[in-house]
């Protein structure tokens, strides 16, 4: 029997501004700046993760920087069309003053299940939620940030698939991969991996009027599932392959291990290792300090450093007024 998916390990979308993408989840959001390397499939390009004190898997959202591409994204079907944070639920004031005095544009606090919802959007346009649960999420954010302990983002709460079919998607969700169906209102469809809760939620939101999205910036790549182990991400691998799916052979992301298949409303989903993290090959406190390169291409590090745009890196984070 295959391991039970316990949640979601990361999710990746697109930038334009790496100085700008750094400077919104870094010192708007208080994410903590984990890692600094670039894209392994087109290493000319940076890939930003940010997350929690150590990346965490269930924290990460990163981001390849492509400030070269022109058109930009669009949200669509076929997509992950929002990625929500978790925060505590006395929260909400506090971020709503701190987005109108960072000139962040955002939304009408909403109510979606039982949760409460602040949609809002980043530089580049790519849609986020704070969330907060009818249960406290027990994780730790980064005290090390410039927002309160009491009011600074868990880690992730879940993402919204759009797609324009239901049917096949949710039958992948809860006959392959294990999750389990919630509940439903007004068009959206939600599912949990494991235990549920903060981390493992995925709403499938149907949407028959919407044009396929476009992956470009401010639109999300891919989200992907954890896994405890290289051996049990191998069982996922053949369950997939015996399901029908195309999946791509494991490839090494240095932090974790990954393999990839399209879910059958055109998402791409990975399926990651939790080990071995983000202090593979840095410590803890150096954590995002500089530019980190695999091994094999290490020896190519003057060529890329010339290729890529230069970065203005946190050093010490700056607390900001509350408000």
């Amino acid at each position: 029997m295959v391991d039970q998916i316990p949640g979601i390990h990361h999710v990746t979308a697109i930038a334009g501004d790496p100085n700008v993408n750094i400077d919104f989840y870094t010192r708007v959001l208080g994410l903590r700046l984990v890692k600094v390397t670039v894209n392994f499939d087109d290493p000319s390009a940076y890939h930003f993760y940010f997350g929690d004190e150590l990346g965490r898997p269930g924290t990460i959202l990163t981001f390849f920087v492509w400030p070269h591409w022109v058109v930009p994204g669009r949200r669509g079907t076929g997509q992950v069309t929002a990625v929500a944070f978790s925060v505590p639920a006395g929260s909400f004031d506090y971020w709503q003053g701190r987005f109108e005095a960072h000139g962040v544009r955002f939304e009408p606090l909403t109510e979606r299940f039982d949760e409460k919802v602040l949609a809002f959007y980043d530089p580049d346009g790519l849609k986020l939620e704070l969330v907060a649960g009818p249960e406290p999420d027990g994780r730790e954010p980064w005290s090390g940030g410039p927002v309160p302990a009491e009011h600074a983002i868990r880690g992730i709460y879940g993402v919204t698939l759009t797609e324009a079919a239901h049917d096949p998607t949710a039958g992948l969700l809860t006959q392959i991969m294990g999750f389990s169906f919630q509940g439903a209102a007004a068009g959206r469809y939600r599912y949990a991996a494991g235990a549920s809760g903060p981390g493992a939620i995925v709403d499938v939101e149907v949407r028959r009027d919407l044009f396929r999205g476009r992956i470009a910036a401010g639109t999300v790549h891919h989200v992907a599932f954890r896994t405890r182990n290289d051996e049990t991400q191998l069982a996922w691998r053949s369950r997939l392959l015996a399901a029908g799916y195309q999946v791509t052979p494991v490839r090494d992301r240095l932090y974790f291990h990954s393999i990839y298949f399209f879910e059958p409303g055109g998402v791409l989903f990975e399926i990651a290792t939790g080990p071995p993290g983000f202090t593979v090959d840095e410590p803890a406190e150096a954590l995002g300090t500089g530019l980190r390169l695999p091994p094999w291409l290490e020896p190519r590090r003057a060529e890329l450093e010339a290729l890529l745009p230069p970065l203005r890196l946190p050093v010490r984070p700056v607390p900001t007024p509350e408000f």
